[in-house]
């Protein structure tokens, strides 16, 4: 008996270690370039729609209105990129902009999905973002981050006055508890 529940124990642990691999390999990155500061090459995939997040190096193409309340739409376009949220404005016009991608997933799809934002939460005040729309370069500075509710809504509409983008993903990483939201307001509006 004792033997049986060693051998659990360790398949416990082992399977612990895959879900939690892919998110402690990225946390490392992230923690090795904020020590060694790393160039790192943010070429966006695109510019008629992509994001680049400097300080997370967050890299991807950004795939335009989105569903947000069909999950057979999103989870395809979130296997593409970062989603677009339909309804809301487009970078450069007035209005919110909404974002939203995986944060990070069960082990078995990590690989399936994009985790582009798993490390939004590690932006702060006057950190930058930067959007590439139609040939455009825009670029966003972050004032604010929360921790909401799975069923708000508010940040679809209108957040401020002005320009402004909305970066959303699951929280805590690996689980569909809360949402993760990023605010920020175009560089110059």
């Amino acid at each position: 008996m004792r033997k049986l529940s060693n051998v659990l124990i360790f398949f416990g642990i082992a399977i612990l270690a895959l879900i939690f691999a892919p998110v402690l390999k990225e946390e490392t990155v992230y923690q090795a370039r904020q020590i060694i500061k790393t160039p790192v090459d943010l070429t966006p995939p695109n510019k008629d729609f992509s994001i680049v997040i400097p300080k997370i190096a967050a890299i991807a193409p950004v795939v335009a209105g989105v569903d947000a309340t069909d999950p057979k739409k999103y989870l395809s376009a979130l296997r593409r990129g970062v989603a677009h949220a339909a309804g809301t404005s487009l970078p450069g016009q007035n209005g919110n902009v909404y974002l939203f991608a995986h944060s990070t997933d069960a082990f078995y799809n990590v690989t399936t999905y994009n985790a582009v934002f798993y490390l939004i939460g590690k932006l702060n005040k006057d950190d930058e973002i930067t959007i590439f729309y139609k040939g455009k370069e825009i670029k966003y500075k972050v004032y604010d981050k929360k921790v909401v509710s799975a069923d708000s809504s508010q940040y679809f509409g209108k957040i401020a006055d002005g320009k402004t983008l909305t970066l959303q993903t699951c929280y805590p990483p690996g689980t569909t508890l809360e949402r993760l939201v990023v605010l920020a307001k175009e560089i110059g509006d």
